[in-house]
């Protein structure tokens, strides 16, 4: 073999050496470009529900303290619409307050002891008006909590839609 002829060979292998090296590294920055973009798409994503979740906790945050400065208003004012003098007329029944509380803890309601139509010893008609105040006051922060939940779940459902 001549000397051309294997400096020729070592020319093809060194050319053929470089090719390869340079293909590797081409696809290894392909594949960390493909990596790097499939990043941005998760960030991007995770930026939206995190501006999302701003907004929606932000609103829900809102309503919840309108309904409890309303509620705070309510319980304040209940003097004003059950005076003394109404307590005085008016006996909240046991069997009333029986009925209440069950109710008020989901229970289911046990025998009856005792009379039910006598007054509830401690109740008034004003503290009945103000445990049915914060109840509802309750229920209506419940029920922003929940609104907001929907609007969060409602938000990564359009965001995720194609």
């Amino acid at each position: 073999m001549s000397r051309d002829v294997l400096l020729m060979l070592l020319l093809l292998v060194a050319v053929g050496g470089y090719v390869a090296l340079q293909s590797h590294r081409v696809r290894s920055a392909e594949e960390a470009a493909a990596t790097a973009q499939a990043d941005a798409r998760r960030l991007r994503s995770e930026l939206q529900e995190a501006r999302m979740s701003e907004r929606v906790v932000t609103r829900y945050v809102d309503r919840v303290r309108v309904v409890r400065e309303r509620g705070a208003t309510i319980t304040k004012e209940i003097p004003i619409y059950v005076t003394a003098r109404a307590d005085a007329r008016c006996d909240v029944p046991a069997g009333f307050v029986r009925v209440h509380d069950a109710a008020a803890a989901n229970l289911p309601l046990r025998e009856p002891a005792g009379d039910l139509d006598a007054p509830a010893p401690g109740v008034t008609l004003s503290a009945v008006a103000d445990t049915v105040a914060g109840n509802y006051a309750t229920c209506h922060e419940i029920r922003e909590q929940v609104i907001g939940l929907q609007d969060y779940v409602s938000g990564l459902q359009e965001e995720r839609a194609p």
